[in-house]
């Protein structure tokens, strides 16, 4: 088992956010977490990361016990997140921003640079242009390969779909699947249900701090109350698209144009 969360339950003040979540990402998959606001899921993906503090529970990856490991020594482990709100550095250029994804290593990192701008060449276009000065779609494919820079065993990403026009919303998702066929893990927190369900191999559905349905991802695209809840229009539509306790909004973005250049 790559990751594996037990029973972990996590604080804002006196608010519980989290109340025993549990669940399992093996080596190879993709994994999404589903949920109306409130959930918790932007908040497990923090408390993976080191971002927020864990009140009780365990979380063990690639077979180490990381519950009080700091953040940065997380991502020398193997674990990397794209955030909500994408978190560019607006008055660095491209290039700097994902050289900043490979801070905490050693050695040339220029393989991993060549990687991402294939995955992304729309990047090695404007690799000396400014960050803040990229559409919402730009800023999304820039945080994804910042992340990807750390070298992930997992790659956490947190709503990588918001406030981007449907057709960039289809390229992001098989860019997502692009990258998990390259070998790397995949834990998935979506805004739009549909499209989550349709890539990933698992899904946990979360409702108020809790897992309250666990099963593959297809089955649950078939489950009576997951469509009813989350399916009847996207989960952008029947809920606001972050958690309450981090409530980090996005630009929207009205770009039509391609993710990937052809």
């Amino acid at each position: 088992m790559l990751l594996e969360i037990s029973d972990i339950h996590v604080h804002y003040g006196k608010i519980a956010a989290l109340k025993g979540v549990s669940a399992e990402v093996e080596q190879g998959e993709i994994v999404t977490l589903i949920g109306a606001n409130g959930a918790g899921k932007t908040t497990t993906l923090k408390t993976i990361s080191g971002l927020r503090p864990l009140s009780s529970g365990r979380i063990v990856f690639d077979g180490q016990d990381i519950s009080r490991m700091p953040g940065h020594k997380r991502v020398l482990a193997g674990i990397g997140q794209s955030p909500e709100g994408r978190g560019i550095f607006p008055g660095m250029t491209v290039e700097e921003n994902l050289l900043m994804g490979a801070y905490a290593r050693k050695g040339d990192v220029s393989k991993e640079l060549n990687e991402v701008y294939e995955l992304f060449p729309r990047l090695a276009e404007r690799k000396s242009q400014a960050g803040g000065t990229m559409s919402g779609g730009e800023q999304q494919m820039l945080a994804i390969g910042r992340a990807m820079m750390a070298k992930p065993k997992v790659l956490l990403l947190d709503e990588p779909s918001m406030g981007l026009a449907p057709k960039l919303v289809q390229q992001i998702f098989e860019i997502i699947l692009e990258i998990n066929r390259r070998g790397c893990t995949v834990l998935l927190v979506e805004q739009n249900a549909q499209q989550a369900l349709q890539i990933a191999h698992r899904a946990y559905v979360l409702e108020t701090g809790r897992v309250v349905k666990s099963a593959p991802a297809r089955d649950l695209l078939d489950d009576p109350e997951v469509r009813a809840a989350y399916l009847g229009g996207d989960l952008g539509e029947a809920a606001s698209q972050s958690d309450a306790a981090d409530d980090a909004p996005a630009a929207d973005d009205a770009e039509t144009g391609d993710v990937r250049k052809g």
